[in-house]
């Protein structure tokens, strides 16, 4: 078991409130990606730690089976100014069990880990979970997520 923990930190970008039911997460993720690197989100962040992008899962209703918040931006500094349309969140520090997905990100790399996490006895506290997208995951044919699941 890889578990590590995490102090807090801050994040800006976009969000989507969305499930997993009836596939909905399916369409409403990529399309919040879509948005995020067709709209120039990324430019309009300030105060980035670095160019990594998050993409954080939290406000969980219950667990992984009923809706949740989607937000995709990146780590900041601070949250002094929050542009207009997106969103800042703290994510509260916390012990994480750390998965890295390998593979082709258009081929469900990160998507099959997660099928694996949902089937898993994890003992997940669905506080926040979150992928990072560093410089390993430049390539989309072998790239290289980090997953961190929040775990009690």
């Amino acid at each position: 078991m890889n578990i590590i923990k995490i102090d807090s930190f801050q994040v800006i970008g976009i969000s989507v409130r969305t499930t997993n039911e009836n596939g909905q997460a399916a369409k409403d993720i990529p399309a919040l990606w879509e948005k995020f690197m067709s709209a120039g989100i990324l430019e309009r962040i300030p105060n980035k730690t670095d160019n990594s992008l998050y993409c954080i899962y939290t406000d969980y209703e219950k667990d992984h089976t009923k809706p949740y918040t989607t937000i995709l931006g990146c780590k900041v500094e601070n949250t002094a100014e929050i542009p207009d349309q997106l969103v800042s969140k703290t994510i509260e520090g916390a012990s994480y069990q750390k998965i890295t997905a390998k593979g082709n990100l258009m081929q469900g790399a990160v998507y099959n880990e997660w099928i694996k996490i949902w089937n898993s006895d994890l003992a997940r506290t669905f506080t926040a979970d979150f992928e990072l997208y560093d410089e390993r995951s430049l390539n989309p044919e072998n790239a290289a997520v980090d997953i961190f699941v929040a775990v009690k």
